[in-house]
């Protein structure tokens, strides 16, 4: 469930009348996401998506984001384009909370990523990556390398109760990834959580990404690590070779990968894995049953990073030797 706060029809009403979109006519919360409340507005100027944000985004982030959105879709890249008000301030409040309206994405997720999907992923991550370079904000990756280590002091000893031994096994591999992360790959902004719920098709074609709300400055191959994770895995937990291949020919397709970056590309994918375990992990121990913050079982990430402490060059990921450089 994604609507941690509920709203009335009068309060979106009122919030509404800032903009020239006429009157409501009917709102419904969205059970898609995890990290804010999110309605589907509909008034007699369109459709569009309605976001409050909640405690666990900071405020000071959001003009990041706003600015970030506005900037791709204005670079062609199709995403949620932030609708401005009379007054022209994009950021509103609503019941107590930051509030945005958003132009309406057509486009479903798919449950079942195929490989074909994987390569329109790669392409349009690509595309991002090029066109944010010339975003002027910044926002430093708040779950990059340096905030793993005190994640997992959080969580302690209780990170045996997932598995006995397992803060041994947590502890060699933070280490493992500090001693040989790499510090010199090219970087720029990246969506540091593009999901397949985060990435929308239309009949069969990629209609669009959303939800930027990790987007940050950070390697940018690192992206491209987090997706290998997020949708190259089968429901029993194999790695899909032909995903993962496809996905990377799809971003090569775009924006061509340095040696180094594809070099450093296991390290990465092991990086990824480890910080949604630990994201996870954190979550799984501290958010109380009854909240209504979706929490996601460890498990799956812990089984990631270790197939991907495996990996030990990019060519496992299925691609040919004579397609490296």
């Amino acid at each position: 469930m994604a609507v941690y706060t509920d709203v009335s029809e009068p309060e979106v009403a009122a919030f509404l009348s800032r903009y020239d979109l006429g009157r409501l006519l009917s709102y419904k919360g969205i059970a898609e996401g995890v990290e804010n409340s999110n309605f589907l507005l509909r008034a007699e100027g369109g459709t569009f998506i309605l976001t409050l944000y909640e405690k666990r985004v900071d405020r000071g982030d959001l003009p990041f984001f706003v600015g970030l959105m506005r900037h791709l879709a204005a670079a062609g890249l199709s995403c949620p384009l932030p609708v401005e008000p009379r007054e022209g301030e994009t950021l509103g409040e609503l019941a107590g909370r930051p509030a945005a309206l958003f132009t309406f994405l057509e486009g479903m997720w798919t449950r079942r990523p195929t490989a074909e999907h994987c390569r329109g992923v790669g392409g349009a991550m690509a595309a991002m990556h090029l066109a944010g370079q010339d975003f002027a904000m910044r926002r430093e990756n708040a779950l990059s390398l340096g905030a793993w280590r005190p994640l997992f002091a959080g969580c302690g000893p209780r990170t045996d109760e997932i598995e006995p031994g397992l803060a041994d096994e947590v502890e060699a591999e933070l280490a493992a990834l500090e001693a040989g992360w790499p510090r010199a790959l090219p970087a720029g902004v990246i969506h540091a959580d593009l999901f397949p719920d985060n990435v929308f098709f239309l009949g069969g074609e990629l209609s669009g990404l959303i939800d930027f709300y990790f987007a940050c400055n950070d390697i940018l191959a690192y992206d491209l690590a987090i997706c290998l994770c997020a949708w190259c895995f089968e429901a029993d937990g194999a790695f899909n070779v032909t995903k993962a291949r496809a996905m990377i020919e799809g971003y090569r397709a775009v924006r061509p990968l340095g040696g180094d970056e594809l070099d450093a590309l296991p390290m990465l994918a092991r990086g990824a894995a480890m910080r949604f375990f630990l994201t996870r992990l954190y979550d799984w121990i501290h958010i109380p049953d009854t909240s209504f913050v979706t929490k996601k079982d460890p498990r799956e990430y812990l089984r990631k990073s270790r197939f991907m402490r495996q990996v030990r060059d990019v060519r496992e990921f299925g691609l040919v030797t004579e397609a490296l450089r």
